[in-house]
This record gives C-alpha cells, sequence and structure tokens, in this order.
C-alpha cells in the first residue's frame, strides 16, 4: 500500500485568490515536503510516539512556512528544518511523561497472571519501516545522506527516554546525526560547553539503560534470513494455537510486553501460562483464534495480528508484534496493542475466514 499522500503546505494568497500559487512559494513548499520522512524519524526519536511525531511534523511545516521569508539561505534548508523540529519537540515535551515500555515501569507479572485494563502509559509507539527509509540526497544537500549510525531499535528509544528533553536533543543531533557540537548549540540556543556538558551527561545515562553489549549509539544486523525463519515458524504456531510450538522458539529468558496494559512477563513459563489461558476456548478467558501477517517496525521483525473473536466473521485489527530474535530463539516480544496504528503500515483493515 502507498503511503498516505502527504498534507499540502498553506498557499500564499493571490490576487486571484487561492487558485495559482507564487512560484517561489510554491518551489519552498515542494522543498520543504521533501524532508517530511526524516523530520517524521527525529520528531519520533524525540517524542517515542508515532502519532505524535506525525502532528509535529505538519507543526514544524507551519512554523517554516511562517518563517520563510525570514531564511533566506542562511543555512542548509535541512538544518533550518531540523532546528525548527528539534525546538518544537522540545516545546511539546515540555512537562511531559516521559514514554517506556511496561518492563521499565515496574516488576514483571507472575505465571498465569493476565493483562489487565490498566494504561499506565504513555507507552512509546511503533514506527513503520516503510515510513522511514529517506531519499536520496538531494545535489544541493548532500548532508542529506544517511548517517550509517542512525537507529530506530525499541532498546535505544527506551533508552533515550530516560533523557531529559535537551539531552535527548543533543544525543540525537551529534551521535545520530552527525552533527558538530558548534551546529548543535546553535539549534538548542545554548554553548558549546554546555552542549558538550549535555552529551557526557546523557551517554552516562545511556550506558546505564542500553543492552548489555550495546554501548554505542549504531544499529543492531539487520534480520537474518535464520531469523526470518523463526518468525515464520512463530506466526504459524500462533495461527494454530499451538502453545507446543510457541514454546520451542521461545528463550528461557523471553520478555513480552503488550502496551497499553501494564503487565509483562519475564520468562518463557509465564508467557505460556498467559497465552493457555486465553487460547483454551473452554476458559472464560477465550479472545478468539488469529492470522498474522509478516510486516517490520523499527528496524526489526515484527508481526500483524488480527483476532477473529467467538462468534466473529472476519478477523479484526489487534496488535503489531515486534520481535527480537537471539541465538535461534524469541529473546523479546512487544506486542503494541494498537489496531488504530495498522494503516501506517499499510496493513489491510481486516482478513476474511
Amino acid at each position: 500500500m502507498m503511503e498516505t499522500p502527504p498534507r499540502q503546505l498553506p498557499r500564499r494568497r493571490t490576487e486571484a485568490g487561492y487558485g495559482r500559487p507564487v512560484t517561489e512559494d510554491d518551489t519552498f513548499a515542494q522543498r520543504v515536503e521533501a524532508h517530511r520522512r526524516e523530520l517524521r524519524v527525529h520528531c519520533y526519536r524525540m517524542l517515542g510516539s508515532f502519532d505524535e511525531a506525525e502532528d509535529l511534523v505538519q507543526e514544524v511545516f507551519l512554523r517554516a512556512w511562517r518563517g520563510r521569508d525570514g531564511f533566506a539561505g542562511r543555512s542548509s534548508l535541512r538544518t533550518w528544518l531540523y532546528r525548527i523540529a528539534t525546538n518544537a519537540c522540545l516545546d511539546a515535551l515540555d512537562g511531559r511523561k516521559r514514554r517506556l515500555l511496561p518492563d521499565q515501569a515496574g516488576p514483571p507479572a507472575g505465571a498465569g497472571q493476565l493483562a489487565g485494563d490498566g494504561d499506565a502509559g504513555p507507552w512509546l509507539q511503533p514506527f513503520p519501516d516503510h515510513l522511514w527509509e529517506p531519499a536520496a540526497p538531494s545535489a544541493d544537500e548532500p548532508e542529506s545522506m544517511v548517517v550509517a549510525r542512525e537507529t530506530l531499535e525499541l532498546a535505544f528509544l527506551v533508552a533515550m527516554q530516560h533523557l531529559p528533553p535537551r539531552q535527548r536533543a543533543a544525543v540525537i543531533l551529534c551521535d545520530v546525526l552527525g552533527w558538530p557540537p558548534r551546529q548543535t548549540a546553535q539549534a538548542l540556543d545554548g554553548s558549546v560547553a554546555s552542549v558538550n556538558s549535555a552529551l557526557q551527561r546523557a551517554r552516562a545515562t545511556l550506558r546505564e539503560h542500553l543492552p548489555a553489549g550495546r554501548a554505542e549509539w549504531a544499529p543492531p544486523a539487520p534480520p537474518s534470513e535464520e531469523d526470518r525463519r523463526v518468525l515464520r515458524r512463530y506466526m504459524a504456531a500462533v495461527e494454530r494455537g499451538d502453545l507446543d510450538g510457541v514454546a520451542e522458539l521461545l528463550a528461557a529468558d523471553v520478555r513480552a510486553t503488550m502496551p497499553p496494559y501494564p503487565e509483562w512477563f519475564a520468562d518463557r513459563e509465564s508467557v505460556l501460562a498467559a497465552l493457555a489461558a486465553t487460547w483454551d476456548e473452554a476458559s472464560p478467558d477465550y479472545i478468539g483464534t488469529f492470522r498474522l501477517v509478516a510486516t517490520s517496525a523499527n528496524g526489526q521483525l515484527a508481526a500483524a495480528s488480527y483476532r477473529r473473536p467467538p462468534g466473529g466473521q472476519v478477523f479484526e485489527p489487534f496488535g503489531i508484534g515486534v520481535l527480537r530474535v537471539r541465538d535461534g530463539r524469541i529473546s523479546d516480544i512487544v506486542a503494541f496493542h494498537e489496531p488504530e496504528l495498522f494503516p501506517a503500515f499499510g496493513l489491510p483493515p481486516h482478513l476474511d475466514p
């Protein structure tokens, strides 16, 4: 499915009304629009929310439109837009709670405990991979080439959420986008010394929260074909309601979360006990049958699940599970119960039996 056509920037009124736009304004709008994808990723890194990033990019474009006469090419358009986006994110984050995942917010649930109705968030949201591949760099802005260090891996997003907003911005601008401290200081209206201090504190905090052996902001290796085979076997086992098949694929220390539910599970036994209660047709907690569609999110393997409730006629959007495979076993499952995100992933509104 194609990406939803972008909303258009406002056009300057001419004597004839809102008909033919002024040529310079139209060119400006097109140049700004070309940066939509990477600015959406930047806002997502700062906010941890796909929905909020979508809205904020539009706010960034409106701020850019209003300030276009003062831009006058003093820096590259890309740099100017990132400065606007960063400050818009800082404004949005003022006074906000950080977005984490349930396993960062409390102890694990016990075996047999089911996810409740609570919503202790706000939680992180997933980001569709097909929306974060940037366009090729333009001739006049070669710095828009992708920085090899950049990543949207959930583990890094969680670690970043432990940083205060300005430290978060400094790390993203310097360590992800590769900006020098002086340029970052200009974007944040601060000094080089303040940026260096923020980076030093931020990097120390990140080391405390990143997974073992991942002390640098670097993308993990892409999923291998073996990893994809594990995903396919997992999807087939879930569709069959095969607990033994799922058990074979889970690491003993698998961590499973399901935002917006605050409960999470820290081992295979607890995960299987929760599944057994909801997959058993004789159980009062039975929730129906599933069909899964492979997708990808945050540079990781993912599967979109569709549920047919008891007595239902079609499979309806249920959740998007982001998985990590380690040594041939699933070590992490983050099952985002957010059916409203299915259109952003280009997924169908339902599946027939």
